[in-house]
């Protein structure tokens, strides 16, 4: 490796070296793309309430895959785990008919308690490719 390599670490000494092999200087992505801040809140709660959660309570998602939760709070981990396969299509746009571009409502899995959370989208940002996770 040459001193100019040694400077780089990661993919970046990888795409030197292909770019190298290849007879192209290495280019530098600074792209970005475009996904929406979320936040998941307690909408309805039709059965007893068992874990604690009340009408109001949220959390949010930003900047790509960051959980905030108010301070002092907490959110029920059955209830999350309902929400979670769903939170990453929800921050991206989605085509018209897609059926979860339509729809934000998610029922946590407790059939006694049958609590009713909304995905509601608060912020769009533009966010560098690389930082995604």
């Amino acid at each position: 490796m040459n001193p100019a390599q040694s400077r780089l670490t990661g993919r970046a000494v990888e795409l030197a070296i292909v770019c190298r092999e290849v007879g192209e200087r290495p280019v530098r992505s600074e792209a970005t793309t475009s996904v929406y801040d979320l936040r998941v809140t307690v909408e309805r709660i039709e059965g007893r309430p068992v874990c604690g959660l009340a009408v109001g309570d949220y959390f949010e998602v930003t900047e790509s895959s960051r959980i905030r939760i108010p301070e002092g709070r907490f959110f029920c981990l059955y209830a999350l785990s309902a929400v979670l396969p769903l939170l990453a299509a929800k921050q991206r746009r989605l085509p018209k008919g897609d059926w979860l571009e339509q729809d934000s409502l998610v029922a946590c899995p407790d059939p006694d308690e049958r609590l009713v959370m909304r995905i509601e989208r608060t912020r769009r940002r533009r966010i560098p490719t690389s930082d995604l996770t």
